[in-house]
């Protein structure tokens, strides 16, 4: 190890946080054993104090990082999911808003609509980049807007691309509807979710809003994992073949992105 690194290595040591160490060393040990670990398993392997075990456990489970079943057996919570469902590999080195904010303005020149991307973020989909159309007659769009994930189409890709677990303690809870168009029903959802996943892109037809209407694809990385998704919002009432402009539109600029993303390094 050179000089640096052991210094660097020396000042991460000097600087941690103890209880955040012993909260990794929870999930460590639930990350190997899926069926879940009571509270007394977990005192054994960690060698703490079944107090301290209990207090970590009710912190995690209260920002759902881990969950306790019925039994009272612990294992890994929802919100880890969630959590990994945000992360760009880092292996890629990629910055996913500045390597889509070109393919967005071409997006958005090319079908004088306006154009986002949108990650998880709860259960919402958050606008994280976006590109404006034709003043006047495009939609507004902007960074960190939020749409619930059932009620747009870039929420119902990313959902229907989302780990089974975590898709389905989202249906568990029950939906909202905005609009006679949502899609509000478990059934209906699951439903729409399989046909995303098999025809490869998504539609909304007016969902949240009425008469905003919008098509959506998947962006991907190199191993098919869905990281966000492209979307571009038009008002209701266009016809046919401009419809299919933009749906075409969409999802071949959802294809180009994914294809610009870096593949892992060996």
């Amino acid at each position: 190890m050179s000089a640096t690194n052991q210094a660097t290595a020396h000042a991460l040591e000097r600087n941690k946080i103890p209880a955040l160490d012993r909260a990794m060393a929870v999930f460590a040990e639930l990350e190997q054993r899926p069926e879940g670990m009571r509270i007394r398993d977990l005192v054994t392997a960690l060698g703490l104090p079944r107090t301290t075990v209990y207090r970590i456990l009710n912190s995690l489970e209260l920002h759902q990082m881990v969950r306790r079943d019925a039994a009272g057996s612990y294992t890994l919570g929802p919100r880890l999911l969630t959590l990994a469902s945000r992360v760009v590999s880092e292996n890629t080195h990629a910055d996913l808003r500045a390597l889509a904010q070109p393919h967005l303005h071409r997006l958005a020149q090319a079908t004088g609509q306006s154009a986002k991307l949108s990650v998880v973020d709860g259960d919402n989909a958050l606008v994280i980049a976006t590109a404006t159309g034709v003043p006047g007659l495009s939609l507004s769009v902007a960074p960190g807007q939020r749409i619930p994930l059932h009620a747009g189409a870039a929420g119902k890709v990313l959902m229907a691309h989302m780990p089974i677990p975590l898709l389905d303690q989202m249906l568990a809870g029950g939906m909202a509807t905005y609009t006679s168009h949502t899609i509000a029903s478990e059934a209906g959802l699951r439903a729409e979710c399989a046909q995303i996943r098999a025809r490869g892109w998504a539609e909304d037809l007016g969902e949240f809003t009425p008469n905003i209407e919008a098509y959506a694809a998947p962006v991907t990385d190199h191993s098919g994992v869905t990281l966000a998704a492209l979307s571009c919002p038009f008002l209701s009432g266009i016809d046919t073949v401009q419809r299919e402009a933009f749906r075409n539109a969409v999802i071949t600029t959802a294809g180009a992105i994914s294809a610009d993303l870096p593949p892992p390094r060996l």
